[in-house]
């Protein structure tokens, strides 16, 4: 017999708390009652993603649908500690709220400001009294670990930049990042594992730099990059099929020419 709930033809947030308490509860699911913090961060992480596809896709009917998982997840979190009684979800709102307040003095307050640029020098300094941030360096140690490390590279570097701990110069900025790819390929030589790791890391930081300097987004411009790769790789692919073989019946010689076919026909 199934735990009664009255239905609706429409719900709000206050059902969507409802429910996802009721499914904690003894006479819940089984599944959502066992589920952690932990156990559930990689869901939070998948439907945040599924969100910006449905954003970089347009598909607004998916988002919404996608917006809704998210919420799902924020809710899931809220329960676990509601269940605790260290905070719920109506904390959370609260919250989000008094930030929102707190930083839009020019809007809450008596703060003028004369454009955007302004606005987001006084939440960056709103915010920096709120973490307790009075060095530069403890900007930097507050971005958040847990970012994609491109993302968080570029954040890191933009902190420091607001101090003029900057390198404009885009041609000193891409010489650098050829001087790590020389050093790179010296610790390569010298077959020394250790250092070819932070040589590596050395020249993606150099590479967000770059990326920087010049206003791209490093995250997209990746993301690009390996959508081109996939895109001239079923070309290849194709190619071998009509010409009666499969992929791994060629070396890598003979792939790497119809490689160089699709960069011609991008020409």
């Amino acid at each position: 017999m199934g735990v009664f709930y009255t239905l609706k033809d429409n719900y709000t947030i206050k059902d969507l708390v409802e429910i996802m308490a009721l499914l904690r509860s003894e006479e819940g699911c089984p599944w959502d009652i066992k589920q952690t913090h932990q156990s559930i961060r990689g869901n939070f992480i998948e439907e945040t993603y599924e969100a910006i596809e449905a954003i970089d896709t347009a598909d607004t009917s998916l988002l919404q649908e996608e917006l809704g998982d998210v919420l799902l997840q924020i809710v899931f979190h809220s329960q676990i500690e509601a269940e605790k009684d260290t905070f719920h979800f109506d904390d959370v709102c609260d919250g989000i709220c008094k930030k929102l307040i707190y930083r839009h003095p020019h809007i809450f307050a008596d703060t003028v400001v004369k454009d955007v640029e302004q606005v987001l020098n006084n939440w960056d300094a709103l915010k920096r009294i709120e973490k307790s941030q009075d060095t530069t360096s403890s900007t930097l140690d507050g971005v958040s670990k847990a970012l994609p490390s491109l993302v968080r590279s570029c954040k890191v570097q933009k902190r420091a930049a607001k101090v003029d701990f900057d390198d404009t110069d885009i041609h000193h900025a891409v010489s650098e990042l050829k001087n790590q790819v020389e050093e790179l390929l010296v610790a390569i030589e010298n077959k020394d594992n250790e250092n070819v790791m932070e040589e590596i890391g050395d020249l993606l930081f150099s590479a967000v730099n770059v990326s920087r300097i010049l206003k791209k987004d490093p995250e997209e411009a990746l993301y690009r990059a390996t959508d081109k790769f996939i895109n001239k790789f079923k070309v290849v692919e194709s190619m071998a099929i009509q010409d009666g073989k499969r992929m791994t019946d060629y070396t890598l010689a003979e792939l790497n020419q119809y490689w160089d076919k699709t960069k011609k026909n991008d020409d």
